[in-house]
């Protein structure tokens, strides 16, 4: 439902003539991210364990909302990735995800408010500036299918 939801707002702004760039990243930053929530649901998707291969720096953004710089870490226990700066005092995220491209490799992390997915594996935590820390999950999605390409979810100019 709530899939619906996303798609007949679009349609309905698209069919508006929204032509405002601030406006349509606002919609691509809420709508994006949670169709790619829905990828949890595809076989396969959902990792059970985060790439070898990871980045030092990769952009983390509140959904809907500003990213900012990640820091990635690996300890005993998992990986960590430290949000470098405070997120907005009204955002209390829940959980953070992780997303791989299957070409490109580890893109950024999106952070949700709630629960993380059920049955998602926890490989790793988020630590945020106000001292709270939050699961990390991870999947396997090509990124530019849930983004506006005018408005990147993880931009480049945070993953260095």
């Amino acid at each position: 439902m709530r899939d619906s939801f996303v798609l007949v707002a679009l349609s309905i702004l698209a069919g508006c003539g929204v032509s405002d760039r601030g406006t349509r990243c606002g919609i691509a930053a809420l709508a994006g991210p949670t169709l790619l929530l829905e990828e949890f649901t595809k076989p396969g998707h959902t990792l059970a364990s985060i790439p070898e291969k990871m980045p030092e720096v990769l952009p983390v953004r509140m959904v809907a909302g500003q990213a900012q710089r990640g820091l990635v870490g690996k300890t005993d226990s998992g990986w960590v990735v430290g949000v470098d700066g405070p997120l907005p005092d009204k955002v209390l995220p829940g959980f953070g995800v992780l997303v791989v491209d299957p070409v490109k490799g580890a893109q950024g992390v999106l952070l949700f408010p709630g629960r993380p997915i059920p049955g998602a594996p926890l490989l790793g935590n988020v630590h945020l500036a106000s001292r709270r820390v939050v699961p990390l999950i991870a999947l396997q999605a090509p990124v530019a299918g849930f983004e506006d390409a005018n408005c990147p979810l993880f931009p480049d100019s945070l993953a260095r």
